[in-house]
């Protein structure tokens, strides 16, 4: 149970707001680079931590991100052109560098007018399939992080985001929430059973224990958490513990140790969600493996279009009260299907989205199962009171690099903690 005051805290992300001031701290995803794929292409919106703003990549290639809204009279940038080394307003031709220098004002005659202004832009940096972009104090902006998978090959990297219409916090707490899986997301482990997709390989073995026991553990990056279960089927018995870390604010290593869920606020009641599988082996970015493994998730491109979540609303549903969030209750009736769902993100997105767009969480009823959630709540409000203490948020220089997700077999008597070396419990 969580109080309104802190609830409220912890979701709110506009400017000036706790939480949205300690987001601001940290390097965020913005985009996706295949949605700027060439230069002088279409400039795009950007709506994150509730501010708008414009992408667009110059004839060199170099991304820039800007407020949306042109700095002399405040017409959209979403309505520019993009020429040569910047963007152009089409109102009055003024047009901005990537950095926001001022680079012809054709309108003003005076020609050093324009030096003396600059158009709000921030940081970028471009790596694994990703646009970043950092919304904070500039003299506090923390060295670029390092994920694992930047070195991975594209064609081994497979980076996907869809639009959920629910806060943040609400998508996390599934990533950290184990004790799920075997139900709700009963169809896709049971259908993972000869599979020869890696990821589905990885988590078959959940539909065999729908009790684990769960212990988390607070870390300066976040807080890692285990879910240790029973396994006995017809192969073999063993005891299986999968570790998760989550690293703050809003990055969750999966157990399967080549997959990172990445949930960025939009605005308080939307959020973009990322993923990033790799294997060091396989291609899985090429055919067929990506297309078997983006419909095995629920990620290709049709059934994120039925659903709503691809952000481009034209002719799409929205998932609502009034269309029972577009469940199939008749192959629930023949058998066919425990949720009614597709695919794992639509189960994950649904239940998350039914709980309106900021949970009350002040008369919920916690369990053992959700251990994890309360560790979330603890770093992430932890977060917002030291940055108003004019402190670092959590983990902001944490060597993510070292940070692992772990899936293995435990021997009597052996600790979770023992197959993540970099932990450190505080």
């Amino acid at each position: 149970m969580l109080s309104s005051a802190d609830n409220e805290r912890m979701c709110r992300v506009g400017p000036g707001t706790p939480m949205g001031n300690a987001m601001r701290r940290y390097w965020l995803p913005a985009l996706l680079s295949s949605e700027l794929p060439e230069p002088e292409d279409d400039p795009r919106h950007v709506q994150l931590l509730g501010q708008d703003l414009v992408a667009f990549r110059d004839a060199e290639g170099k991304v820039g991100i800007l407020d949306e809204l042109c700095c002399h009279r405040g017409a959209s940038l979403l309505l520019g052109r993009v020429e040569d080394k910047g963007i152009r307003c089409i109102y009055h031709g003024w047009k901005f560098a990537a950095d926001g220098t001022v680079l012809d004002t054709p309108n003003v005659s005076d020609r050093r007018f324009k030096e003396r202004i600059k158009a709000p832009a921030y940081p970028v940096q471009e790596a694994g399939g990703i646009i970043w972009t950092y919304l904070g104090p500039r003299d506090k902006c923390p060295p670029f992080p390092k994920w694992p998978f930047f070195d991975v090959p594209e064609p081994n990297r497979l980076t996907t985001k869809h639009v959920v219409e629910c806060n943040f916090v609400q998508i996390l707490e599934g990533l950290v929430d184990s004790s799920h899986l075997g139900v709700l997301h009963l169809n896709s482990l049971r259908a993972s059973r000869g599979s020869g997709l890696g990821f589905a390989n990885k988590i078959k073995s959940m539909q065999f224990d729908q009790t684990p026991v769960l212990e988390a553990e607070i870390t300066d990056f976040g807080f890692h958490y285990a879910a240790i279960r029973e396994i006995a089927n017809q192969e073999e018995e063993r005891t299986e513990v999968r570790v998760t870390a989550f690293v703050s604010p809003c990055f969750v290593v999966n157990p399967n140790g080549d997959v990172l869920t990445i949930v960025v606020p939009a605005s308080d009641g939307q959020s973009n969600f990322f993923h990033v599988f790799w294997d060091t082996e396989r291609r899985i970015n090429e055919e067929p493996l990506r297309t078997e493994h983006l419909a095995f998730v629920g990620l290709d491109a049709a059934t994120l279009s039925n659903f709503g979540l691809t952000g481009e609303y034209r002719g799409q549903a929205r998932l609502c009260r009034q269309n029972r969030f577009l469940q199939g209750r008749e192959s629930m009736r023949s058998g066919g299907s425990f949720t009614g769902l597709p695919g794992i993100v639509e189960e994950d997105v649904v239940v998350s989205v039914s709980s309106g767009p900021i949970r009350d969480r002040s008369a919920e009823h916690l369990a053992a199962a959700d251990r994890a959630l309360t560790c979330l709540y603890k770093v992430l409000l932890d977060c917002t009171r030291r940055v108003s203490a004019g402190e670092d948020p959590v983990g902001l220089h944490s060597d993510v690099a070292t940070v692992r997700g772990v899936s293995s077999v435990m021997k009597p008597n052996q600790t979770w903690q023992a197959f993540v070396p970099g932990h450190h419990g505080i």
